[in-house]
């Protein structure tokens, strides 16, 4: 009896042991073809953005063959020049609109969707350069689409565009640029009897020092870059947008927003009461395309995971804040950056 139990005990054991061993054994199996087909797909490059239909202008959505062409559609919404919306971005976007299901040359033209108070000077101008070198390399029309607000750096991107349309309750212009402001505690240090030391190398090197008085001298070469990207801006604008006055417009109009009827006849748009569909059909026009063969896409990004993990989220970078905060902040991805940025009341 005791035997027969041994015998049952040793049989479970080895049992269960050799049970375990096939199992590991399984999954070995099956991570090794799962490497192997990481592997594989590693060999292909990566993509951020996938392929979306989108309404067409007659607002229907349809699955074509590879063949049709397609009308590119492009958001560039919010501020620029933050983490989700930068020239890395829209260059990528362009760079994947000739591959996978739009290689051999489908996308036929841009239709680019703008409601943005601008950005960073920086973004703003690659931006716009990517999408004239795009242009020029494709020989494609692009149209800009306004339904809310093109203000400054928006406004510097819409110059690359072949025509510009808006809904009429959009707001258009703000041609300027702007520095974050510089706040001086020189007089409040000195009141608390506070000594501060800055160590520097080079003439003007610590021009802004909020812990001194400054000089009448110290901002002469932040004031001369930004007049130069403000004259860079004025002449990109009024080569773009002919029928826009250069004198009055440095003049008269300087950096405030109108209402899209008014920028129609100041020249900043060429239609100010216009929908998405009516832009769309007039592209077409361009494209001589008369039937309801072709596509409307959009690319999106990774999802809505990677802008949750993207998000200045403190619980996904392991922090905690306490904040009080009395009035909005700007960005702090455009401290201490020059601006093509409206920003009213500011």
């Amino acid at each position: 009896m005791q035997h027969g139990i041994i015998r049952s005990s040793f049989r479970a054991l080895f049992l269960t042991f050799f049970g375990t061993l096939g199992l590991f054994a399984a999954f070995l199996f099956l991570g090794i073809l799962f490497g192997l087909a990481s592997s594989s797909e590693s060999q292909e490059v990566e993509k951020k953005y996938s392929l979306e239909v989108a309404p067409n202008a007659d607002g229907v959505r349809k699955n074509l063959s590879q063949s049709s062409p397609a009308i590119l559609e492009i958001k560039i919404e919010g501020v620029i020049g933050t983490k989700l919306l930068n020239s890395d971005t829209v260059r990528q976007l362009l760079v994947e609109s000739r591959e996978g299901l739009l290689k051999k040359n489908r996308v036929k033209a841009l239709l680019i969707n703008l409601n943005t108070p601008g950005g960073t000077v920086s973004d703003a101008d690659s931006i716009y350069r990517a999408i004239l070198a795009y242009k020029k390399q494709y020989n494609v029309p692009v149209y800009a689409y306004v339904d809310g607000l093109l203000a400054s750096g928006g406004m510097y991107i819409a110059s690359a565009c072949d025509k510009v349309y808006a809904s009429n309750s959009s707001l258009i212009g703000s041609i300027g640029v702007i520095v974050p402001t510089f706040f001086n505690f020189s007089k409040l240090i000195d009141t608390l009897g506070l000594q501060t030391t800055t160590l520097y190398a080079g003439k003007g090197k610590d021009a802004g020092d909020p812990t001194r008085a400054w000089t009448p001298e110290e901002f002469n070469n932040l004031n001369d870059i930004v007049k130069f990207y403000y004259d860079q801006f004025v002449d990109i604008v009024t080569t773009a947008r002919p029928k826009v006055n250069k004198e009055a417009l440095v003049k008269e109009y300087g950096a405030a927003v109108f209402p899209a009827a008014k920028a129609e006849a100041i020249g900043l748009v060429d239609n100010g009461n216009a929908s998405r569909d009516e832009a769309l059909k007039d592209l077409l026009k361009t494209l001589s395309i008369e039937d309801d063969f072709y596509q409307v896409v959009q690319m999106k990004d990774e999802g809505w995971v990677s802008k949750i993990f993207n998000s200045q989220n403190p619980l996904f970078e392991g922090r905690i804040e306490h904040q009080l905060k009395i009035a909005e902040t700007m960005d702090p991805s455009l401290e201490g950056k020059f601006l093509y940025l409206w920003r009213p009341g500011q």
